[in-house]
Order: C-alpha cells, then sequence, then structure tokens
C-alpha cells in the first residue's frame, strides 16, 4: 500500500537515523553507570583531567543565593563525563571509554536480535518491567528529600504564557515517543496474529506510554527540587532539556544525596532497560523493512543474522562521530532534523492520505473489522479522513513558519554548514514520497488509486485460514507486550 508513494522507503531512512543517533543514550546512560560504580561520584568534585578552572564544587546545605553560581553548576559543559568541545567545527580527540560503551551496547542489541522477536520477546519480560521497580525506588525516595514538593509544583503547574510553545513540542513528541510513522510498530504486527486485536492495543500502548511519562516525571521533578533546595535557586535554573537533564542536571542532583552512588547507578541502569527497548523495536523494525525487500530467490539461511550485523556495524560506524568532545553536538543535529516533528508529522499526514483517500476509510474500515470481529468507532474514520491529516498539517506548517536555528544549551548556534547538513538529513526522508511519485508518473505508470497492488484487489485478505496460529506465540506477545 505505501511503496508506490514512498511512504515504506520514507520511514525506512527514518528509523535508521533514529537507530543511529538513540543508541547514543544508552552508550551515554551505560558509561555514567559505569562511573557511579565508585565511592564518589567523578562529577561532584573538580578533582578530574577533564575539568578546567570555572569547575566549582557543591556541597550540601551550601548557603549561597548566587544565581550566576547556579548556572555555572548546571551549564558548565567541562562538568561533565563527555568533556564537550565548544562547537561543531571543533570534534576534538575521541572518548575512548565511551567507544567502547557504544561497542558494548551495538553487540548487546544484535545479540538480542539476530534471532528475531522470538529470542527479543523473552528479553523484553525483564527490561520492559523492571524499570517500574527502578522508578517506584526513586520516586519514594525523591518525595522524602527537602525541596521535592516544589519541584513536583513546577512539574505540575502550567505556564500559560509558554502555552503555544508547548503545543507545538508536545504534538511533535507524541509522534516521536509513540513511533508513529517510523514503520516500526508495523514491521512487528507482522509477526501478529491475523485476528489479534490491535484496535484495543492501541489504546493500551497510548495509555500505558503517556502514563509512563508522567509517572517518570514526579521522579526527575522531585530530585531536581531537592536541587533547587540545597543550592538556594528557583528550580528553573537547574531544569534541563534534552540530554541536559538526564546527563547533566540530574546527576549533579543525585551527587547532592546521600549514598549517591547507589542512586545514581539505579537511575542509569534504568535509563539503560529503557533505551534498549526502544532500540530493539527500531533495529527490528529496519532490519524487517530491509528483508522484505529482497525477493525470495535471494534467501540464504543466515541472511537475517547478516542484515542486522550489516546494520549493527554501520550504524556504529556512523556513531563514531559522536563519541568526540563535538559528539553532542553532532547528536542534536541528528535528533533536531533527521527525525524531528517536521519529519514526522509529514509522514504521518501522507499516510492517513494514502489509509484514507487512497485506498479507502471504509475499505480499510472493513479490513480492520474483518480481522478484529467487530467494526471500529466511526470516529476512527473521522480521524484518518480529517482531523488527523488536518492536526498534522496545521503543526507541521505552523513549525516550519516559526522555524528556529538549532542552538545548544540555548547558547551555542550551529554554523551556516550544520544546518545544511541538518537540513540534508530531514529531506532525505521527506523527499521519498514526491520522488516516488514523479518516478511513478515519469515511467508512464498510472495513478496510485487506479493502479493498486494485486493483493489489495483482493476482496478478502489475510491467512487461508484465518484461525492459522501465528509463527510463534513469543512473537504474539512480544508485539503486544
Amino acid at each position: 500500500l505505501f511503496k508506490p508513494v514512498g511512504l515504506g522507503y520514507a520511514s525506512m531512512v527514518i528509523v535508521f537515523f533514529c537507530n543511529t543517533y538513540y543508541i547514543m543514550v544508552l552508550a551515554w546512560g551505560f558509561y555514567y553507570l559505569i562511573k557511579s560504580f565508585s565511592s564518589t561520584l567523578p562529577w561532584s568534585d573538580c578533582d578530574n583531567e577533564w575539568n578546567t578552572p570555572s569547575c566549582i564544587e557543591i556541597f550540601r546545605h551550601q548557603d549561597c543565593k548566587n544565581a550566576s553560581f547556579a548556572n555555572v553548576t548546571v551549564g558548565d559543559r567541562n562538568m561533565t563525563l563527555l568533556n564537550i568541545s565548544s562547537g561543531l567545527d571543533e570534534p576534538g580527540h575521541m572518548n575512548w571509554e565511551l567507544m567502547l560503551c557504544l561497542m558494548a551496547v551495538w553487540v548487546l542489541v544484535y545479540f538480542c536480535v539476530w534471532k528475531g522477536v522470538k529470542s527479543t520477546g523473552k528479553i523484553v519480560y525483564f527490561t520492559a518491567t523492571f524499570p517500574y521497580v527502578v522508578l517506584i525506588i526513586l520516586l519514594v525516595r525523591g518525595v522524602t528529600l527537602p525541596g521535592a514538593y516544589d519541584g513536583i509544583m513546577y512539574y505540575i503547574k502550567p505556564d500559560w504564557s509558554k502555552l503555544e510553545e508547548v503545543w507545538i513540542d508536545a504534538g511533535t513528541q507524541i509522534f516521536f515517543s509513540y513511533a508513529i510513522g517510523l514503520g516500526a510498530l508495523t514491521a512487528l504486527g507482522s509477526y501478529n496474529r491475523f485476528n489479534n486485536d490491535c484496535y484495543k492495543d492501541a489504546f493500551v500502548l497510548a495509555l500505558i506510554n503517556s502514563g509512563t511519562s508522567f509517572f517518570a516525571g514526579f521522579v526527575v521533578f522531585s530530585i531536581l527540587g531537592f536541587m533547587a533546595a540545597e543550592q538556594g535557586v528557583d528550580i528553573s535554573q537547574v531544569a534541563e532539556s534534552g540530554p541536559g537533564l538526564a546527563f547533566i542536571a540530574y546527576p549533579k542532583a543525585v551527587s547532592l544525596m546521600p549514598v549517591a552512588p547507589l542512586w545514581a547507578a539505579l537511575f542509569f541502569f534504568m535509563l539503560l532497560l529503557l533505551g534498549l527497548d526502544s532500540q530493539f523495536v527500531g533495529v527490528e523494525g529496519f532490519v524487517t523493512g530491509i528483508l522484505d525487500l529482497f525477493p525470495s530467490r535471494y534467501y540464504h539461511r543466515y541472511k537475517r543474522e547478516i542484515a542486522v550485523a550489516i546494520c549493527c556495524l554501520l550504524c556504529f560506524i556512523i556513531d563514531l562521530s559522536m563519541v568526540t568532545q563535538g559528539g553532542m553536538y553532532v547528536f542534536q543535529l541528528f535528533d533536531y532534523y533527521s527525525a524531528s516533528g517536521m519529519t514526522l508529522l509529514w509522514q504521518a499526514f501522507w499516510e492517513c492520505i494514502v489509509v484514507a483517500w487512497v485506498y479507502g476509510a471504509d475499505r480499510f474500515m472493513d479490513d480492520v473489522a474483518r480481522m478484529i470481529g467487530y467494526r471500529p468507532f466511526p470516529w476512527m474514520k473521522w480521524c484518518w479522513s480529517f482531523i488527523t491529516p488536518c492536526v498534522c498539517l496545521g503543526i507541521f506548517l505552523f513549525h516550519l513558519v516559526n522555524y528556529k536555528p538549532l542552538t545548544y544549551n540555548n547558547v551555542y548556534v550551529y554554523p551556516w554548514w550544520g544546518e545544511v547538513i541538518g537540513w540534508c538529513l530531514a529531506l532525505s526522508s521527506m523527499l521519498c514520497i514526491p520522488v516516488s511519485l514523479l518516478y511513478k508518473l515519469f515511467r508512464g505508470a498510472a495513478p496510485v488509486h487506479h493502479a493498486p497492488t494485486p493483493d489489495l484487489q483482493t476482496p478478502r485478505r489475510g491467512p487461508a485460514d484465518p484461525r492459522a496460529p501465528p509463527p510463534t506465540t513469543e512473537a504474539a506477545h512480544f508485539v503486544r507486550g
């Protein structure tokens, strides 16, 4: 359905970029986890070789009200283990310890994915459930700290002056959080039972995802509230966004707590497990799409293992640019452009158009009813046809009109050639759709809705016996879980 208009290729490009840069969160988390196994956290003092003269040590209950002092504490890039350089044009030297952590994480991902969802489904029993245990432990500890109440109130109290900006950010974050437009969930769904209730699964996924994110916010801001109270500053001065929250602000806050190494190790272990789940889905979705592109005559006994190895190796080579001192700038370049809100909104808009207007919303509704045994609510058809594409297009245009050049830590502005690279990353997926349509037209092919693929013309699709069991029980559980 999506191949003639390039949506499938666009999804593959986006999920490839996600696999490339997202694993750096795992590598950083693993790196910080290893450094947490010490009597004193490395980022809690200024006795390290990577510290600069501007480094200032922070002590608990220190009576200091200087706001600039707090900004140095949180924002000084040289106080982190990553030892970030001054800009994208200064890559600096490679962090070999971080590179080894990156290699270890990719090896772990490979051996968890190489046999398919049958083996991965067993691993997620642990990786998907244990983080909730850690979150509960961290929350119980966090709410007992002084200043936690102020941090939580800062989290749940809305700032109406930023409502416009928040809606844009929230709209784009929802697409990334639910992996909309990436094709990864579609690939995993292909392993499920034909009669699996995907309609119910979609609601369950949305509730669990949003609930977990909301719950995790209490954990983070209770600790940040404690950090603000210890330094005697407003919490807005210690709250970071993006990677700075997990690898600058939160580690500094944990370093002020009693038994700091324990809480740091728990936090980064949880971060590693959560990231592994997302990475499994991304790599599995990309490899499934790649294998589907090759005809059966190219079958090889170890075709899947080879495809996973090539994918992991290629991504690892690209990731080497992110383990240097300037790696954080490269990471944010990928994050801001390659899998940004604009690319996902563009992708989701065209998916709605193809499903609702090219294939037909009523026809798609009949297919879903044939699979799950009942018809979804009629408003779903209105969502596919009007509401969702209009919302996607509206946020996309608003995002485009209010586009701002990428900055790091609200201070460093990327050079013009950095923006050019970023837009090339974004357009590499967005142009797949118009280029594929033009290619079909120049080849003299009929319009998509006049020349559907043979399987779309079949009045009844699915297995010969709808009661047939799925390929594996673990695969079905992995998709549902």
